[in-house]
This record gives structure tokens, C-alpha cells and sequence, in this order.
């Protein structure tokens, strides 16, 4: 890092560390005075001349001054340990920082980057839910990003427990690239049994951070790193969540931002679903079945065509095969559940469940559980 964007860096971790001032103040501090030696030659006048200063505040950043050299020591040092990370630091004034995000109301004026993304592209969706989702939820998570990522969007989430973390496996399985944006420093992973998956998409695509190297997940972290997600993304789905979720605080993020918000219905009487559901009730959201009802909203910004519709509402079935389609139509179910359901011998059951396979309907789950595919 060159001495001057090492000069810069500080100028801006200094403004951050003064209590009352955040992204908006910083960017009329930065367009009025572009440099720390500008800053510090004026006079609290001249301070309180600039939009949404105070007296109070000017007081502040003259009485913070004395710290600058310690700010800036700290800030060299943090650089490198992000280099030794093989990552990297942008603010709001780089060419590659991302265009979305500059439009949302508090921006964050630095970010940490690790992977292999030279450009954060803007074909991004959000997938978010609750970190204790049922097996639909989990199911839905699954086929959703990874249809996205087959179109080549990516998918983001926060690499949270749940529904955060299936859609991240899902893209990266499926040759897609995700980014997550978590609520601590690069160098803290949470979950720590995330490890993996953290490493996975740092390989596959990127990991966010606004918070300094060291920062741990504490819960007020968590509703600041939901804007971030909202705001990088043309849209977001919400796969399950509860009514005082975080994903519904990600969802009202996206309705200020005035991004599209998608859901997936669920069960009236599961917890899990209150969220999406009263999205959808409210008109807040749109209903969201596949993942064109996504790419058709955002068509325009995307500029890429829906998929034609899939192949397996065309397949043709019989009346055995369309027993057992809607026998697996609320969740899996054992070949036993399966058989009493639909009066069938458990061998008629098998040889039929397995033209469904074949057929891609199906799929089999182990412990001879059956699933809708």
C-alpha cells in the first residue's frame, strides 16, 4: 500500500473513531476536506460549517487530533495483517467499490475483502432465513441458489447457521460463485464450524467485512452487516424466518433501499414461516416458487432471459406415480408413511418411486426416506 492510500486509510479510521460521526457526516466532512491536514488546519467554525456537524461534533474531531498518530500506526499495522490474509481494503472513494451499495443511505465507508472476485458485479441476489430452518426450508434454500447460480448470478448471504449457510453450499456446488458478508473481523470466523465453508468461498468468490481485523460477533454487529447484504444486492428472498428474525430486519433494509423483496410461502402453523408469510401479505413480497418468478422481476436490470419452463411439469405420470407425487408434497416421508398413504404395497411403492427418480421428480434420502426432488 502506497504511503499516500496508507494516509487516506487513516484519515477515514480516524473519523470513524469519533463518537456521533458515521458514513453520511464522513462523506460531507471528505468532500469539504479531502485530507487530514485540510481537516486540521480549520477552525471550529469552519468545521461547523459543514453539513450535520454540530458544535458539539466539531469539538470532537478537534479534541480527537492527539490521536491521529495512534490511529494511524494502527491502521498500518492492521494493513498488514491483511496483506499476511491475502485480502485486501476498499473505501467508498476506490474504483471498485461496489456501485449498489454506493446508493444505500449509510454506506459503509470501508470495507475487508477476502477471495478470488475481481470485480463485485452487480447480477447479485440475497438469500437469507433463520439459522433453524425445517426440512422445506432447507430444501428450498438448496434448489433457489442453486438455480440461480446455474444462470450465473451470485448469491449472497451472511454464513450464518441455516438458511445463510445452505444457499452459500448450494452456489458453490453447483460451480456458482457467492459472497457472504459477516458481522466480524475477517480473521474471527462465526460459526467457527464454518471453517470450511468459509475457506470454500474465499475460493469460489468473497467474504465481507466493514469491521476492523479482530472484531468479534457481537449481536450489534448483526443488524448493520443485514444492510450491507440487502444493499449489494438487485433483490432479496427470504426462506423462513420468524416475525422478529434477522432476515426481516435484511427484508426492511431492502424496502428502504428500494430493492425487490421475494419470499417463499410456507406452513401457517410453523414458526419458521410467520416472516415470509406476512411479506407476502403485505404486498411487501413478491410469492416466489422457482427461480424465474426471481430473474422475470429483475429481468431488466439483469438483462438475461427466464429459463422456459422446467421440464417436469411437461412429464407425464401415472396414477401410481401421481399418488405418491402428492403423498411428498408437505415434506419427506419414510417408504412405510408413504405406503399407508397411499394404500400401495411397500414393493409398489419402491418400483414407482423409482421411475420417479429416474424421471427426476424424486429422490431418496437415507434410511429409505423419500423426498420431492
Amino acid at each position: 500500500m502506497t504511503s499516500n492510500r496508507l494516509e487516506n486509510l487513516s484519515y477515514l479510521k480516524f473519523l470513524l473513531s469519533i463518537e456521533g460521526i458515521g458514513p453520511q457526516k464522513i462523506l460531507s466532512i471528505v468532500s469539504r476536506f479531502n485530507s487530514k491536514d485540510i481537516l486540521f488546519d480549520n477552525s471550529r467554525t469552519s468545521l461547523n460549517s459543514i453539513e450535520g456537524i454540530n458544535s458539539i461534533l466539531s469539538q470532537r474531531i478537534i479534541e480527537a487530533k492527539k490521536n491521529y498518530d495512534k490511529i494511524k500506526a494502527e491502521t498500518e499495522e492492521e494493513v498488514s495483517k491483511i496483506f499476511k490474509l491475502n485480502g485486501r481494503i476498499i473505501t467508498y472513494w476506490d474504483d471498485d467499490y461496489p456501485i449498489l451499495l454506493k446508493e444505500i443511505f449509510y454506506p459503509p465507508i470501508i470495507l475487508y475483502l477476502l477471495g478470488s472476485l475481481d470485480k463485485l458485479e452487480n447480477n447479485n441476489v440475497a438469500i437469507v432465513g433463520t439459522r433453524m430452518p425445517t426440512y422445506y426450508g432447507k430444501q428450498q434454500a438448496e434448489v433457489l441458489s442453486s438455480e440461480l447460480a446455474k444462470r450465473n448470478l451470485i448469491v449472497i448471504s451472511g454464513m450464518a447457521r441455516g438458511i445463510d449457510s445452505v444457499a452459500h453450499k448450494a452456489a458453490i456446488n453447483n460451480g456458482g460463485k457467492t459472497i457472504a458478508v459477516i458481522g466480524s473481523g475477517l480473521d474471527i470466523i462465526y460459526p467457527p464450524e464454518n471453517k470450511k465453508l468459509f475457506n470454500e468461498i474465499i475460493d469460489q468468490g468473497l467474504v465481507i467485512s466493514e469491521f476492523p481485523l479482530g472484531t468479534k460477533p457481537d449481536a450489534q454487529n448483526f443488524p448493520k452487516r443485514n444492510r450491507i447484504i440487502s444493499g449489494l444486492s438487485l433483490g432479496t428472498l427470504i426462506i423462513e424466518t420468524k416475525l422478529t428474525g434477522g432476515a426481516m430486519q435484511t427484508a426492511a433494509y431492502a424496502i428502504d433501499q428500494n430493492r425487490e423483496v421475494f419470499a417463499i410461502p410456507g406452513n401457517i402453523n410453523c414458526k419458521q414461516s410467520e416472516g415470509p408469510n406476512s411479506l407476502i401479505q403485505k404486498g411487501e413480497a413478491k410469492l416466489v416458487q422457482n427461480a424465474d418468478d426471481i430473474i422475470e422481476e429483475l429481468k431488466s436490470k439483469l438483462n438475461i432471459k427466464a429459463n422456459k419452463k422446467r421440464v417436469d411439469e411437461h412429464v407425464e405420470l401415472n396414477l401410481f406415480e401421481e399418488k405418491l407425487i402428492s403423498a411428498l408434497q408437505e415434506e419427506p416421508k419414510h417408504i412405510d408413511e408413504i405406503s399407508k398413504i397411499t394404500s400401495m404395497s411397500v414393493s409398489d411403492c419402491l418400483v414407482n418411486l423409482l421411475m420417479l427418480e429416474f424421471k427426476g421428480m424424486v429422490r431418496q434420502l437415507p434410511g429409505k426416506v423419500f423426498s420431492l426432488n
